[in-house]
C-alpha cells in the first residue's frame, strides 16, 4: 500500500480518497459521497471525527461517527485547498467522484508501480486486519463495524 501512495497516486486527492479508505476501514461508496462540512470546520480546520452519513452506508442503517487519525488529519489538511465546496470529492457533473471512477483510478495507480490485485475494498479489508492485529477494539466499536 505504501508503494501505491508514494509513487502511484498522481495527485492530493487520490492520497486523500483511498487514505480515507485506509485510516477509516470506509467502503469506497462511503468516502466518494464525503461531504466537506462533514470534514472541515467553518474555518477549514480537519474535524476530530468525520461524519458517514446514513444514507451513504451500505445498509443505510445508521451514521458513523469515526475519529481521525494524525496520518489522516494530515491527508485531509493538505487536501483542503483543492476540496469540492460540497462533496469533499467532487465528480465532472454536480456530484461526487463515482466509484467506477475511484476504481479506474486505483487500477491506474497499481499498474503504474507494478502491484496487481488491489482492488477499492483492499483498503477496507487491510484497515480492519490492523485494527485485529494491534487490538484496536476500542476504534472497532467506535466505526460499528462489529
Amino acid at each position: 500500500m505504501q508503494l501505491v501512495f508514494a509513487q502511484g497516486f498522481d495527485s492530493e486527492r487520490d492520497k486523500t480518497l483511498f487514505g480515507v479508505c485506509l485510516f477509516t476501514a470506509a467502503r469506497i461508496r462511503e468516502a466518494c459521497t464525503l461531504l466537506s462540512e462533514d470534514i472541515y470546520t467553518p474555518k477549514g480546520q480537519v474535524r476530530p471525527r468525520l461524519i458517514i452519513r446514513k444514507a451513504n452506508t451500505k445498509g443505510k442503517l445508521a451514521t458513523r461517527s469515526i475519529p481521525v487519525i494524525e496520518d489522516l488529519r494530515q491527508l485531509l489538511t493538505n487536501y483542503y485547498p483543492i476540496r469540492g465546496d460540497i462533496y469533499l470529492f467532487p465528480g465532472r457533473s454536480n456530484g461526487h467522484l463515482a466509484e467506477d471512477s475511484a476504481a479506474r483510478i486505483l487500477r491506474e495507480a497499481c499498474k503504474q508501480v507494478g502491484i496487481m490485485g488491489v482492488s477499492t475494498h483492499s483498503f477496507r479489508r487491510t484497515a480492519l486486519t490492523q485494527m485485529i492485529l494491534t487490538n484496536s477494539s476500542s476504534l472497532w466499536n467506535e466505526t460499528a463495524l462489529l
